[in-house]
């Protein structure tokens, strides 16, 4: 891949610009920062993971088929570094989120409310991290951010009925855990 005056990317069959790119990479951050705290459970390790994620995907640019989905390869590549790094750690569990989680920008919410949030927070995050790995990933991607079944199980390369069920066993794992 190489750079010239005119911000091309020089590629195989690379059309868009750098700064086409650059701007989508921009837009995908919040999201992909929130799959990476949703997989390893740490705004921390998650913002080290995003990083590292974009670090590995600019490298690797080259490798990105134009026409495809950008956010979903991204993913991909979040996904495979988390099972990287898991793996040469030998983590067996992940740390909460606990204090890490950046305060809430709630203006004229009580203190009450507040604590009552970040508690429920910290229990749900607790209860995701019990998860398998395969339906944490889901659950992040569908019911946290909000992406489509099929974008989800195109991120994950799995069957979208695999996905489905993927959900409804996570589902009813966080209800019991949560009490409900």
């Amino acid at each position: 891949m190489e750079e010239y005056g005119t911000g091309t990317v020089k590629s195989s069959n690379m059309g868009a610009t750098i700064d086409e790119i650059r701007d989508q990479l921009l837009a995908l951050l919040p999201r992909l920062h929130r799959f990476c705290v949703g997989l390893t459970g740490s705004v921390s390790d998650g913002e080290d993971l995003a990083q590292d994620t974009i670090e590995r995907a600019l490298r690797n640019l080259h490798s990105w088929e134009p026409g495809t989905r950008l956010d979903s390869w991204m993913f991909r590549i979040a996904k495979n570094r988390f099972i990287d790094r898991h793996r040469a750690t030998k983590r067996e569990n992940l740390v909460p989120m606990s204090d890490e989680v950046q305060d809430m920008n709630c203006g004229s919410v009580d203190g009450a409310r507040i604590v009552e949030s970040r508690l429920t927070l910290t229990k749900v995050n607790q209860a995701l991290q019990t998860l398998p790995l395969e339906q944490r990933e889901a659950v992040v991607l569908v019911l946290i951010d909000g992406m489509p079944y099929r974008e989800a199980a195109d991120a994950l390369e799995i069957p979208i009925g695999t996905l489905t069920s993927r959900i409804s066993r996570a589902r009813a794992a966080l209800v019991a855990a949560m009490g409900g």
